[in-house]
């Protein structure tokens, strides 16, 4: 019987953001008889292992877990690797071994793989479906609106907007400039694309890889998308007119809370991090819809100054906030200005699944970095 099951292998790119919602989707899959392989890197498959003890990726008889090397050097951080580095990585390095992950599935006795579910920054995967026959599906994590803006970025460039002439432009109001005729957002201002375009490099690395994986995603099945269309109506229409079979699932986390999946899939979890309890019990101690919840996602990149004048913005609410932030990103406010604002208002920067602080009634506002 087992082997009549399809078998999907799902891979998310190595960030933590990326992980959550294709162990979602995964979860959904095995609901509908599926059997998955979930693939990590070796890197984060350590620090799964770490976060959540060594049975973290034991998985069920039909749902398993399997790692493929990332290219980079070998580290024992626990953090978020280099996102620039990571997405060379990634494409000049993994296919290879993603592919002879598959031909290990197909020979290992259980149910060959049926079908690939990638995320859209992983379009290596795509050679490797076309190698072994298979349909791919891609999962893309941002937003409608934040894929729709990749997805004009070669414009940008082929028109002379990006790379900016000098760093000027970036403040001496260039970015205002309209940008006319952009697909489902009318009146679109420069500074309201993503924001890999404010670079004066031609070969920018975050730039072109996101011309890349844009470029891909006519290859691939279809498109899967966790929003839904009461939200971005528009911009889904303009992505479904460019790429036929888009499909909006989300919000994912409430499909898997809406379904009665598995009760065995409740220990799989996809913290790279220690969970820390300790901010609930600070949040308990407030008001209803008194805190600021402020996240800044594993990969998010700032400036020290951009990073310090939001920091302060902060305390200047003089309301209490919880600020979900990387160790890297806190190490670039200097010390005064930390001391300085912890003395205005107190903060952690421990970490929980993003669903437990928002299902608490004290939690106002989300902002999101």
């Amino acid at each position: 019987m087992a082997q009549n099951k399809p078998h999907a292998v799902c891979i998310p790119y190595p960030a933590q953001g990326h992980v959550n919602p294709m162990l979602k989707l995964a979860k959904l899959l095995h609901h509908r008889g599926f059997h998955i392989t979930f693939v990590n890197t070796e890197y984060n498959s350590r620090r799964l292992l770490k976060s959540r003890g060594p049975s973290a990726l034991d998985g069920l008889p039909d749902f398993r877990f399997a790692t493929i090397p990332d290219g980079l050097p070998p580290s024992d951080a626990d953090a978020t690797q280099d996102i620039p580095s990571l997405c060379v990585s990634t494409t000049t390095t993994c296919l290879e071994p993603f592919c002879e992950l598959l031909s290990e599935l197909n020979s290992s006795g259980g149910p060959p793989v049926s079908c690939i579910v990638s995320d859209g920054v992983m379009s290596f995967t795509l050679k490797a479906a076309e190698r072994f026959g298979l349909q791919e599906v891609l999962l893309w994590t941002t937003s409608a609106c934040g894929l729709l803006g990749y997805t004009q970025y070669r414009r940008l460039v082929e028109k002379g907007y990006t790379p900016l002439q000098d760093m000027s432009q970036a403040t001496n109001g260039y970015l205002e400039t309209i940008i006319d005729h952009t697909p489902g957002m009318k009146d679109i201002k420069l500074r309201d694309f993503p924001s890999f375009i404010r670079t004066t490099d031609p070969k920018d690395i975050m730039l072109n890889f996101l011309i890349q994986e844009t470029d891909a995603i006519p290859t691939a099945k279809a498109l899967i998308l966790n929003t839904f269309d009461a939200l971005e109506h528009d911009v889904l229409a303009a992505l479904s007119a460019m790429f036929p079979r888009v499909y909006p699932i989300g919000p994912l986390h409430l499909l898997t809370k809406n379904h009665t999946l598995d009760p065995k899939l409740d220990s799989i979890k996809s913290s790279l991090w220690k969970e820390d309890s300790n901010t609930l019990v600070w949040l308990d101690k407030h008001d209803p819809n008194s805190v600021i919840y402020v996240n800044f996602g594993s990969i998010t990149v700032v400036t020290a100054q951009q990073l310090t004048e939001f920091a302060w913005g902060l305390a200047k609410t003089e309301k209490p906030f919880l600020w979900i932030i990387s160790v890297g990103i806190m190490s670039l406010i200097s010390s005064v200005i930390l001391n300085n604002i912890w003395l205005i208002v107190k903060s952690f920067t421990g970490y929980l699944s993003r669903t437990k602080y928002l299902a608490n009634q004290v939690i106002s506002l989300l902002l999101n970095g």
